[in-house]
C-alpha cells in the first residue's frame, strides 16, 4: 500500500482535476460568466483554488515562489476578491497557466516535505496557526472538493455536462426522459412539504 502522504496528495490532485474538467470545451465567456448572485464562476473557482494552494503550500512552509498572489499585486485590496475571477486584461489561457504553476509549486512542497513538517498559517487565528503539512493537505483538499461540487452544479446548468472524472461516469446512464421523470418526482415530493 502506498504511504499516507501519497494517498492524501492523490486526493488533492483528484479535486484539482475535477475542477479543471469543468472548464473543458467551454468558450471563455461561459467560463468567466458569473452564475450566482455572489459572482461565482467556473474560471474563478479554479483561480481561487490555485491561489489557496500557492499560499498554503508556499508561505505556510517558508517556500517562496516567483508567482504573485492576486491580492499581492500593486493596487489590489484583498477585499477586491480578485482571486475569484479573471480580471480585465487577463485571458483564460493566462489564468490557467498561472494556476498550473501554482499547482506545480504546491506539488513540489508536498514532495519535498514529510507529513509532519511544521508550518505557520499567518492568516489563521493565533491559537490554530501552527500546522503540519498533513493538516494542510487535508484542509486544502476538502476546500477544493467543496469548490469542485460548486463547479459541477454550475457546469450542469450551462450545458448539462455532469460527472466527476469524465462525462457522466458517476451518474446513472439515464436518457433525457428518465431524468425528466426523476426531476418531476422530486418536485412532487418537495411540493408535498410546502
Amino acid at each position: 500500500m502506498a504511504d499516507l502522504k501519497e494517498h492524501l496528495h492523490g486526493y488533492l490532485r483528484a479535486q484539482r482535476s475535477a475542477l479543471l474538467l469543468k472548464l473543458e470545451g467551454l468558450p471563455e465567456r461561459e467560463a468567466r460568466l458569473p452564475r450566482t448572485p455572489t459572482g461565482t464562476n467556473l474560471l474563478g473557482l479554479v483561480k481561487h483554488s490555485a491561489a489557496c494552494e500557492l499560499g498554503y503550500f508556499g508561505e505556510t512552509f517558508g517556500r517562496s515562489s516567483e508567482l504573485t498572489l492576486p491580492w499581492d499585486r500593486p493596487g489590489v485590496d484583498p477585499d477586491d476578491n480578485e482571486d475569484m475571477f479573471a480580471i480585465e486584461g487577463e485571458s483564460m489561457a493566462e489564468v490557467l497557466e498561472w494556476c498550473h504553476a501554482c499547482f506545480a509549486h504546491a506539488d513540489a512542497t508536498i514532495e519535498a516535505l514529510p507529513l509532519d513538517a511544521p508550518g505557520t498559517v499567518a492568516w489563521w487565528p493565533e491559537d490554530r496557526r501552527e500546522v503540519t503539512l498533513g493538516q494542510i493537505i487535508v484542509h486544502v483538499a476538502l476546500d477544493e472538493a467543496r469548490h469542485a461540487g460548486h463547479a459541477d452544479i454550475l457546469r450542469e446548468q450551462i450545458d448539462g455536462r455532469v460527472g466527476w472524472r469524465s462525462e457522466g461516469d458517476n451518474l446513472p446512464e439515464w436518457d433525457e426522459g428518465r431524468w425528466a421523470g426523476y426531476v418531476e418526482r422530486l418536485t412532487r415530493i418537495a411540493d408535498q412539504h410546502s
